[in-house]
């Protein structure tokens, strides 16, 4: 017993304590160890029992338990378990069982309890909460959104609706957009629907729009405008995709329209169609295709200042043409082309009111590139050479080099810039010309500024050549909005547009401002 007990001088009480858990220990120990012995041995004879080597009747007796005291962890035994332990040291002999259990329990529970020690850090601690906050079981993880106001949409099959809605008031100086137009307050309603699918191979995207301006104050106008067009694209494997497209718009003939009708009390409507289809294969790094386009073309009766009604019906044409590209692709996101297009114009009366057959055949050749950047760039722009031969010799041709561009450029996260071209040939029922040339432009700029701020500014130039004189008109347009988002479905618009007209003809130049200031609804 001498090895457990420590070199420094204990208590009593704390001496005690010790002395009482090694006996119990040593005696755990012995009963064990008198099982484990017993095991060995067989069973023990009660009284007399014979040993196996010499036959002789012996009596075995159950072999006292010797204590062992415990070793100390420093020092092993020389001897093995069982035998007694003697130390060089003279101890003093620890207390028995028995006199463990006789300390008197009144004594050691009226001891005074000892104070504690604020410098002692192993018991001077502060006590932990039991109600600990913890974390969630299930985090939502969500991820945060690149743009929290863009519109969420309506989910409709496979499907996804955009619309949108614009109310607002615009001022403007000059309602009709015409000669001599004075201002007006109008009420303006706008709605715009898109729609795209999100089919695994296949896409079909929808977009339709209207607006309807009304005066609340100044010069009498009241017009609505809109249309709708959708295209469907379809990969057919083996390299072949086709793509087909249907569009319809309806709208008041612009004031700047090159037929001038004297005298007319309101705008007459035009009506527009359009259906396009087309197939093409990839064959190597060499594409093929052939495209179908028909465009129809409805000028409504105008409304004359006496009370009369002009007929339009001359002017209504259709357009039908084919076109054939090639392009060859030099790297993935750039393939060179070049389209050759044939096709021919049919005006519904074979013969006008003048006497002049306008019916046209067309050609068109050229040549351009198709930039495919991912997000960063796409889209495509050409140039080349257009005429138009009426089948009236009276009539000149339309002959003029030819431009076109549609191009959307992201040069920095939430900055879209997108450039736009067309070349239109334009009807006319006027004596002694065959039509127009119309080449319009347009570069547009959308930037978020914050997360709830959207700008775009846009500049505009238009030329029109009148075919067989000299004659011609400049069309320059300049627009500025903001659209500041209250939450993900609301927002302020205002708006600021320009426009000017000048000619070489005369009673056409115009201008007009106008200023625009609304609500814009989205979901």
């Amino acid at each position: 017993m001498a090895s457990i007990l420590p070199h420094h001088r204990l208590s009593t009480r704390r001496a005690r304590l010790l002395a009482c858990s090694a006996a119990c220990l040593l005696l755990v120990g012995g009963i064990a160890g008198a099982q484990q012995i017993g095991e060995l041995r067989g069973p023990v004879a009660e009284e007399d029992d014979i040993d196996d080597r010499s036959g002789e009747r012996v009596r075995y007796r159950p072999e006292p338990t010797v204590q062992a005291e415990p070793v100390s962890e420093l020092d092993e035994p020389d001897e093995p378990i069982g035998s007694t332990v003697e130390s060089d040291t003279e101890e003093p002999a620890s207390p028995s069982i028995e006199d463990a259990e006789e300390v008197d329990v009144t004594e050691a529970a009226n001891e005074p309890a000892s104070t504690l020690d604020s410098l002692d850090e192993d018991r001077n601690t502060r006590a932990r909460r039991d109600n600990v906050r913890t974390g969630a079981i299930e985090g939502l993880g969500r991820q945060r959104e690149e743009n929290p106001y863009a519109p969420l949409g309506i989910r409709a099959g496979s499907f996804l609706l955009t619309p949108t809605l614009e109310q607002g008031m615009t001022w403007t100086s000059n309602a009709s957009a015409a000669p001599g137009g004075s201002e007006a307050l109008l009420s303006e309603t706008g709605l715009r629907l898109n729609a795209i699918s999100d089919w695994s191979r296949h896409s079909l995207s929808i977009q339709a729009d209207g607006t309807f301006r009304k005066t609340i104050s100044g010069e009498e106008i009241e017009e609505l405008e809109g249309g709708a067009n959708a295209d469907l694209l379809l990969d057919l494997g083996a390299g072949f995709e086709a793509q087909a497209g249907l569009g319809y718009r309806a709208r008041p003939e612009s004031a700047s329209s090159p037929v001038t009708i004297e005298g007319v009390a309101s705008r007459p409507l035009r009506q527009t169609l359009t259906g396009s289809a087309g197939i093409a294969r990839d064959i190597g790094r060499l594409r093929l295709g052939v495209t179908g386009d028909v465009e129809r073309d409805l000028y409504g009766d105008a409304e004359l200042s006496d009370g009369s009604i002009l007929s339009q019906d001359g002017r209504n044409t259709t357009l039908a043409t084919v076109a054939l590209r090639a392009g060859y692709e030099i790297s993935p996101a750039l393939r060179p082309f070049v389209e050759g297009e044939i096709g021919r114009r049919l005006y519904d009366e074979e013969v006008d009111a003048l006497g002049y057959a306008r019916s046209a055949d067309r050609y068109a050749l050229r040549a351009g590139l198709e930039l495919d950047l991912g997000e960063k760039l796409t889209g495509e722009f050409s140039a080349g050479w257009l005429t138009e031969r009426p089948d009236d010799e009276r009539l000149d041709a339309i002959s003029a080099p030819t431009i076109a561009a549609n191009v959307t450029w992201s040069p920095l996260r939430g900055t879209v810039v997108e450039l736009n071209g067309t070349t239109t040939v334009e009807s006319t029922s006027q004596s002694d010309s065959s039509g127009s040339l119309l080449y319009a432009g347009s570069l547009a700029v959308t930037r978020e500024m914050r997360a709830n701020l959207t700008g775009r500014a846009l500049i505009g130039l238009d030329w029109r050549d009148y075919a067989g004189s000299s004659e011609n008109e400049m069309i320059l347009r300049g627009e500025a909005s903001l659209t500041w988002w209250l939450n993900r479905y609301a927002g302020v618009t205002a708006r600021a547009r320009h426009e000017i007209q000048r000619s070489s003809l005369a009673d056409r130049d115009y201008d007009a401002t106008s200023i625009y200031l609304g609500m814009t609804l989205q979901r």
